[in-house]
């Protein structure tokens, strides 16, 4: 199993990103705010947006807009509303909650936001999805020197190996699993111009993913995120990454045809779902010589995101 060589580079560069929708720091809370033992939310007016407090605001308080987010968020995570699916009116969210359209209006304009629904004009709001062209919930963009992405192509995807295996120490701690638990393993590579450009390795959790195989993947055309949504109800919401500066070794040349010491660019992403629970673990080397990381504000209103890495 080859991940990111560790071998020093000159002019080592270390960066740390936290990329993708962004998940609220008291998610936790609002969760078990909102969980089914909790009371359901009177019905709201204007005077009483938020429930009435008995004492002193304490950690599990939060705003009544943000207990319904959070009742939300457990319909998304529970599937009753799949990835491409329209979500109910405000008018019906309201009167299920029993609370104002104001407040379910707050609640979902935050999860579009963090671009966990979509809004679309005069047809209503959407669960966000990977299959969409228009919607890539892609992290670390990766731009041509020359041209755009359009002159240069679709990545052409090429897996190497597909198979389970025992989760190691580093990974099992990775993915909130135990040491020896089932992981299902990912290598693949990325061509652009018929260049091989990136080679990958992934982890993902066994029990989530049964059934994955070297031959499902093959024949599927769809970013590999897309495929974990439509065939294993597993869809990533956010991204952390780390880059740093790497020498290549003799098994990345052969893979990415380089020379020995040529610099890559080694980016390791862990990638949720619903909740925060690690869903993958995957570990890249990427060739700069032609290619260039690239960095961009994520427009919240036309959900502006990277095009280029196909998940």
């Amino acid at each position: 199993m080859i991940a990111a060589s560790r071998s020093p580079a000159p002019a080592a560069v270390f960066a740390a990103t936290r990329i993708g929708p962004a998940v609220p720091a008291n998610f936790q809370e609002i969760m078990a705010t909102s969980s089914s033992s909790a009371p359901v939310p009177r019905a709201a007016t204007a005077e009483t947006e938020t429930p009435p407090l008995s004492g002193p605001a304490g950690p599990a308080f939060s705003p009544l807009y943000q207990q319904i987010k959070g009742l939300i968020l457990q319909s998304l995570e529970g599937g009753e509303w799949k990835p491409g699916e329209s979500i109910p009116s405000e008018m019906e969210l309201a009167a299920r909650y029993r609370v104002s359209q104001g407040t379910v209006r707050k609640a979902i304009d935050e999860l579009a936001a963090h671009h966990l629904l979509i809004r679309r004009q005069g047809k209503g709001t959407f669960v966000a999805t990977h299959a969409e062209q228009h919607v890539n919930y892609r992290f670390l963009r990766l731009s041509p020197d020359r041209g755009d992405q359009q002159s240069e192509g679709p990545a052409l995807r090429r897996f190497l190996d597909c198979k389970r295996l025992r989760a190691s120490a580093d990974i099992a701690r990775a993915l909130g699993l135990r040491a020896g638990d089932a992981v299902i393993y990912v290598r693949r590579t990325l061509a652009f111009a018929q260049q091989p450009t990136i080679l990958e390795d992934l982890w993902l959790p066994g029990n989530a993913f049964k059934g994955l195989t070297l031959e499902r993947l093959a024949r599927t055309d769809a970013p590999m995120y897309a495929l974990f949504e439509s065939e294993f109800g597993v869809r990533m919401v956010r991204a952390e990454e780390k880059l740093k500066a790497v020498a290549a070794d003799t098994d990345n040349c052969e893979w990415l045809g380089v020379q020995p010491g040529a610099p890559l660019l080694s980016v390791e992403r862990l990638a949720y779902t619903y909740n925060d629970v690690p869903m993958e673990l995957r570990r890249g080397l990427y060739r700069t010589d032609i290619h260039h990381y690239r960095n961009m504000p994520v427009s919240y209103t036309h959900l502006t995101l990277p095009t280029i890495l196909l998940v």
